[in-house]
């Protein structure tokens, strides 16, 4: 039970943050408690440093990447031409809106779609002069697609990333296997929200009131690099996968030669946004999941291994939804970052199921770590981070309504995603 007291406690503060507690600290010491407590111990620091390293310096370089683009004004003309392509019709913008979130989620990480796009979007939206309701309808929809579409690539989320490093999932085969599902994961977020929030949606918009796509560049060369970079290192997780190079050195080099293009440029402040980067997140992956793993010195993963077991025996489909559900439900309580590696411990010390089985269990669980964060506010970091953005942009969005929304919407699309998954994977598995 003291393994499971100081993972509670370590969460806590991971998520109250007191005195503006960096998470890392907040982490780092709950290690640091288990390893004088015996809950871990030194021969656990490399293991766990193997399993967080790739993921955590990805996820760093992506934010880089993003704030680069974000302070030359990528994402704003993109935003500005996708609220042109509207045509002022409500209808049409807003599952243009969502894809754009998808789509920003995908290449960028989730983080960056919710905590970038949704700053952006609120200022297109103000000028624009929609309702407070209309607007939060937008916001809503982009905050929610950036986790629920976070699937087809390794990079999308840092869960994936941790899972496909803990079972050694080369860049192609991930993607293979997720591309199908994630487009089923975007059909089904497209429904629901539009069900949601189909009365919010303006019928109009004034198109004419936008700025010109061209005026939101403010660094032209970064600018004109992000294209051609983009599709360079696109290719080059492909064509690295066979040869087993980490996904962090294809997205470090890219983060380096941009960090490169913008000092040239001398418009982006690089030195701000390197301070900007989420340096905390290398210390919170390396503590928090000492800690996690401490439930697993303890045995406490051997229940869920157990039950996984059980719901292995069921039957495939019964396999995959009882895995994304519970993952999902696990993602909300305790957060998604420890529970994707909860989960996936599970499943290594889960023995007497089927290779596929297995298989679909670890896609499943990403499944439900993704998706999971959207039942409630502290389902993921990136989430309590977003609703401090609203906050602090007039949009404040109050717990209480946030799962209201969250309850409501995402277990048909975590149902419809799991469901694509069980029937595709078989397939595309079969010799």
């Amino acid at each position: 039970m003291l393994a499971l007291l100081l993972f509670v406690v370590t969460l806590v503060f991971v998520i109250w943050q007191p005195r503006g507690l960096g998470i890392g600290w907040s982490a780092m010491a709950g290690a640091a408690v288990a390893l004088a407590s015996g809950v871990i111990h030194w021969h656990d620091i490399p293991v766990v440093w193997h399993i967080v390293w790739d993921a955590t310096f990805t996820f760093i370089a992506l934010i880089v990447i993003s704030l680069l683009l974000d302070e030359a004004g990528f994402f704003h003309w993109a935003a500005l031409h996708v609220v042109r392509w509207g045509k002022g019709r409500g209808r049409t913008l807003f599952p243009l809106i969502v894809v754009l979130g998808a789509a920003i989620a995908a290449v960028f990480a989730n983080d960056g779609a919710a905590l970038l796009l949704t700053p952006i979007v609120i200022a297109i939206l103000t000028q624009l002069r929609l309702s407070h309701t209309a607007a939060l309808a937008f916001i809503i929809a982009t905050g929610f697609v950036a986790d629920t579409t976070s699937l087809p690539l390794v990079i999308s989320n840092l869960v994936n990333i941790v899972s496909a490093n803990f079972f050694g999932i080369a860049f192609d085969r991930y993607a293979a296997i997720m591309i199908p599902v994630d487009l089923v994961a975007l059909g089904a977020t497209l429904t629901v929200l539009w069900l949601w929030y189909r009365r919010q949606v303006p019928a109009t918009y004034p198109v004419t009131k936008l700025p010109e796509p061209a005026l939101a560049i403010r660094d032209h060369h970064v600018f004109r690099a992000a294209f051609p970079l983009l599709a360079l290192v696109l290719a080059a997780y492909f064509l690295t996968a066979p040869f087993h190079i980490p996904v962090c050195v294809v997205a470090c080099l890219a983060a380096g030669i941009l960090l490169l293009v913008a000092g040239y440029g001398r418009v982006i402040p690089v030195r701000k946004v390197l301070r900007g980067a989420p340096w905390q997140i290398v210390i919170f992956s390396l503590g928090m999941y000492l800690v996690v793993y401490g439930l697993r010195n303890s045995g406490l993963t051997d229940y869920l291994a157990t039950a996984l077991v059980w719901l292995g025996h069921q039957g495939t489909f019964t396999a995959t939804i009882g895995t994304g559900f519970l993952a999902a439900a696990l993602s909300s309580i305790m957060n998604n970052m420890p529970s994707v590696l909860v989960g996936a411990l599970a499943i290594q010390q889960a023995h007497d199921i089927t290779p596929l089985t297995r298989d679909l269990m670890i896609y499943a669980n990403v499944i439900g770590c993704d998706l999971g964060p959207k039942f409630t506010p502290i389902g993921s970091l990136a989430t309590l981070l977003w609703l401090h953005v609203l906050a602090s942009k007039n949009h404040r969005v109050t717990w209480g309504q946030y799962m209201k929304v969250g309850l409501a919407i995402t277990p048909p699309v975590l149902l419809a995603t799991l469901g694509a998954l069980a029937l595709w994977l078989p397939w595309i598995s079969r010799p």
